[in-house]
């Protein structure tokens, strides 16, 4: 059999280490590092057996290409790879690294590889023996849980080798959840916006019919569900603007000291004169000598705003909207807008923050929300580096709390002498 000595080893690892390390630098994946790094021991396993006869080292001393994987250089690149990796001889899994293990079991070396992976798309592969030209991607949906989505690579150890395959399994179920995400975000506002556009152009045609246009009243009918359709239009073209630009500068935590008792009094103040007798219900109390908060004013004063009019579109009328401002935990501080409306069933909390989710898709277009008010606020918040809690009982009301970072007294007294 052919063999290789440790000092071999340890001395061809030197040079094979360093290599992936520089395929680590221009973003190579997993595999891409460590396939190189066995592919090149055994290369010079195969190279070093026709001098196997002239060494005078122990036996001992020598490891065979199957021991390669367990050597403790080898085995610490392996352990430092976050993937499932495996070795497979003969349709068998060999080694495992602790990932692998973790996904399919402690018990899966010396087993089956179709046994521990079962699956219909992989089995086939995983047991072939035929020579491979490259290495081969397979999707796997289902492994490990029912909603994961891995991505599985085979490829051989060594350019002629038929018996040995190196398999890497790659979890995609992010990138697919965020593309699902981006289908049904197109698919829904597709369909917002297709609504009241199709709603306008038909009392366009209706208004075109000389008979149906002489008639004034009917005329002013039209008009005014016109009128109310293109605003609906218009308002959540603005969401979708505000909500991608919210998006865009998300890694980019805001800077300025805002004054945010200033901002939540002014705010209040606009409710208070804007919207009637609902407006008229809002109350604040807000506790005094608050630091300033790290933020954006602009996305602050639109967050308040999405808030306290949710509370004023669906909170019961004749109670109250409560609007605090104190201190919270960790330096932070705490706003809260409070209702006493009809509150919200525990099924529906955790998808509220999702964008066109609705709990009454009905009254919601009714009362002219677009179904992203609350993605709003909750991408604000994220982009702030703040928290947001959400709790509801049915009949009693719902109560949306935010933790909010202050200001730094350092950075602020910076601020103020630059």
């Amino acid at each position: 059999m052919n063999r290789l000595t440790a000092s071999q080893i340890t001395a061809s690892l030197a040079v094979l280490l360093l290599a992936s390390g520089g395929a680590l630098m221009i973003g190579a994946g997993p595999l891409d590092i460590v396939l190189p790094v066995l592919a090149g021991l055994a290369v010079l396993v195969i190279a070093a057996g026709g001098e196997q006869e002239q060494t005078e080292e122990s036996p001992a001393a020598a490891l065979e290409i199957t021991d390669i994987f367990a050597h403790p250089a080898v085995r610490g690149l392996l352990e430092g790879i976050s993937d499932p990796l495996m070795l497979i001889e003969r349709g068998r899994i060999i080694a495992a690294n602790r990932a692998a293990l973790r996904l399919l079991g402690a018990h899966i070396e010396g087993e089956d590889a179709r046994i521990a992976i079962r699956h219909p798309a992989a089995a086939e592969r995983l047991a072939s023996l035929a020579p491979m030209a490259e290495p081969v991607m397979i999707e796997l949906v289902g492994l490990g849980t029912r909603e994961q989505r891995w991505q599985m690579r085979i490829a051989p150890v060594g350019e002629d080798d038929h018996v040995r395959r190196l398999v890497h399994l790659a979890d995609h179920s992010g990138a697919h959840a965020a593309e699902k995400m981006r289908v049904d975000f197109v698919a829904n506002a597709s369909h917002e916006l297709r609504t009241p556009l199709a709603g306008i152009l038909g009392f366009i045609e209706t208004l075109a019919d000389p008979d149906l246009g002489k008639d004034d009243e009917t005329r002013q009918r039209f008009l005014k569900i016109m009128d109310g359709e293109a605003r609906r239009m218009q308002r959540l073209i603005d969401d979708l603007i505000s909500l991608s630009r919210i998006e865009a500068e998300k890694y980019r935590a805001p800077d300025s000291a805002v004054d945010l008792s200033g901002l939540v009094a002014e705010v209040v103040g606009v409710f208070r004169t804007s919207h009637g007798e609902r407006g008229r219900e809002v109350e604040m109390d807000i506790a005094p000598d608050l630091p300033d908060v790290q933020g954006d004013r602009a996305q602050l004063s639109q967050l308040l705003h999405n808030l306290i009019g949710n509370s004023v579109k669906y909170g019961k009328a004749g109670t109250p909207i409560r609007v605090t401002l104190n201190d919270g935990p960790s330096g932070m501080t705490r706003l809260t807008v409070a209702d006493e409306g009809e509150g919200i069933g525990p099924d529906h909390l955790p998808r509220l923050t999702e964008r066109f989710y609705r709990v009454d898709s009905g009254r919601s277009r009714a009362i002219g929300g677009t179904g992203l008010g609350l993605a709003i606020v909750k991408h604000i918040v994220e982009r702030h580096r703040g928290r947001l809690d959400i709790a509801s009982a049915l009949g009693k009301g719902t109560a949306i709390s935010i933790l909010l970072p202050r200001v730094v007294v350092e950075e602020k007294a910076l601020a103020a002498k630059a």
